[in-house]
């Protein structure tokens, strides 16, 4: 069956079953894709930028209520001045690029992370683009910049601190109010995907993915389009998700071993 057949049939079975409300990604991949095209390593970042566009798009049309992305680390400082200028150049060109289809797709554009460390031309068109579609209720996009989750966890205990709250009132909930996901007033993360064959989450959402479904895939993320998110949806929807009880209690039954 051509790709474009399949797309669809999976795209109406998907539909036909309870999908999960929040899928996040850890966008992994792009310098390996751009090496073994012997390809300087922005442009595996310039076609993973299409991937974005396209993921985000398939997640709209069957109907997710969030979509979040790893697009840079805290780490991510780290690398060569040259890769980090070229990612922040097209994350305002991605800004720019998608301002129109995300108003049209009623889409709530978010960011977690200490997004405070971007460069001015970046935070600027972010923040405007936070700003016009705060009103959106179709889908929530967040991306996740110069984000950690062991960071995030820090400054929730930090906030708390400065709350004055006693040890007493420090509840889960309490810690969980004070994370970024929690200001982006995203749903609980029901699946986790990373691209590219490895088998580890990085730093990204640590406390939200306690009991999230986890989906490593083999694909580099440029590769990964419609397709590929319609499989890590389907299989995502063949899983048990029994958050400590049994598959009977579950399921409604007896309570078994």
């Amino acid at each position: 069956m051509p790709e474009k057949g399949l797309i669809d049939e999976l795209r109406d079975r998907v539909r036909k079953s309870p999908l999960p409300r929040h899928v996040a990604i850890i966008m992994d991949g792009n310098g390996r894709w751009a090496e073994l095209r012997g390809l300087p390593r922005v442009e595996g970042h310039r076609a993973g930028s299409e991937a974005v566009r396209a993921v985000t798009r398939e997640a709209r049309r069957i109907g997710l209520e969030a979509l979040t992305l790893y697009a840079f680390s805290a780490q991510n400082w780290g690398r060569p001045e040259e890769e980090v200028g070229a990612l922040m150049a097209l994350l305002a060109e991605y800004l720019d690029a998608e301002r129109d289809e995300i108003m049209e797709n009623g889409i709530r554009l978010e960011a977690v992370g200490e997004v405070e460390r971007l460069p001015s031309f970046v935070r600027g068109r972010l923040d405007r683009m936070r700003a016009e579609s705060a009103g959106n209720r179709g889908m929530v996009l967040t991306l996740a910049l110069s984000y950690g989750g062991r960071e995030e966890l820090v400054q929730a205990a930090r906030r708390l601190v400065r709350r004055g709250l006693p040890p007493e009132r420090i509840t889960e909930d309490a810690l969980e109010g004070e994370l970024w996901t929690s200001d982006a007033r995203l749903p609980t993360l029901d699946l986790l995907v990373r691209t590219s064959g490895e088998r580890r989450i990085s730093n990204f959402l640590l406390w939200q993915s306690a009991y999230a479904e986890l989906s490593f895939v083999e694909t580099l993320w440029p590769d990964f389009r419609e397709l590929s998110l319609l499989q890590a949806v389907a299989d995502f929807q063949t899983r048990e998700r029994r958050f400590g009880l049994t598959g009977a209690q579950v399921a409604g039954g007896s309570p078994g071993e």
